[in-house]
């Protein structure tokens, strides 16, 4: 398969995979519940990132993703450019507990596309298993003003994890049938998510989608 990213010297086509959200969200966990994610090489403290492999196995062969995450260097305002330069794709992770990190989902990506453009972005809503879900389903509406697909994950419960890396690998290879032939292999879950609680949450996506958009970033919603 013809790919813009690079290719590792063993030949497996790798992609830079820029991962961005506020401290806090999840994203190390995340990316740690695949185990092959030993670190790459830890930068610092020129850029302040750590790189994690991943790779993944598909009807088209292997391929990996070098996984960029900030590793808490968010704190100080943003970060530098040399951290989005050359990324293939994106993942911007906020904490559906947490109102600020949805409303700071909009900062992630301006900062992103003004380095990196049109690349595939796919924006996570982490933490589902929590009950105390304060940024519901309904109001989570920015992918959809940005045209950027949404999913809604528990990196400790495993929920839904293969599914961003999925769709990012779609798109950088051009094949809508493009499939893993085995499941990643995970940490075990710590926690269990409520699936009759995470149909719900879907069905208001779904129902959300069907719905006007409304003016804004759909930051005014989450007040009620």
């Amino acid at each position: 398969m013809a790919l813009p990213g690079q290719v590792t010297p063993d030949g497996v086509p790798s992609f830079k995979l820029i991962v961005v959200g506020d401290g806090g969200t999840g994203k190390t966990t995340f990316l740690k519940r695949h185990v092959s994610g030993e670190f790459e090489k830890k930068y610092e403290p020129t850029v302040g990132v750590e790189v994690r492999p991943l790779d993944f196995h598909t009807n088209k062969g292997k391929l990996r993703f070098y996984c960029w995450d900030t590793a808490g260097q968010e704190r100080f305002g943003g970060l530098r450019d040399g951290y989005y330069i050359h990324g293939h794709c994106a993942i911007i992770m906020f904490d559906v507990t947490s109102r600020s990190t949805y409303k700071n989902v909009n900062v992630w990506h301006r900062d992103l596309c003004r380095v990196c453009e049109n690349i595939p972005i796919v924006l996570c809503g982490n933490k589902v298993d929590v009950k105390s879900r304060v940024v519901k389903a309904k109001h989570v509406v920015f992918h959809r003003k940005k045209n950027l697909q949404y999913y809604e994950i528990s990196a400790k419960s495993n929920y839904n994890f293969e599914k961003p890396f999925l769709y990012l690998a779609r798109k950088l290879v051009g094949d809508p049938n493009l499939h893993f032939v085995e499941a990643p292999a995970l940490q075990p879950p710590e926690v269990q998510v409520d699936m009759a609680q995470q149909k719900q949450y879907e069905a208001e996506l779904a129902q959300a989608a069907a719905m006007p958009l409304p003016d804004g970033d759909g930051d005014e919603d989450l007040l009620d």
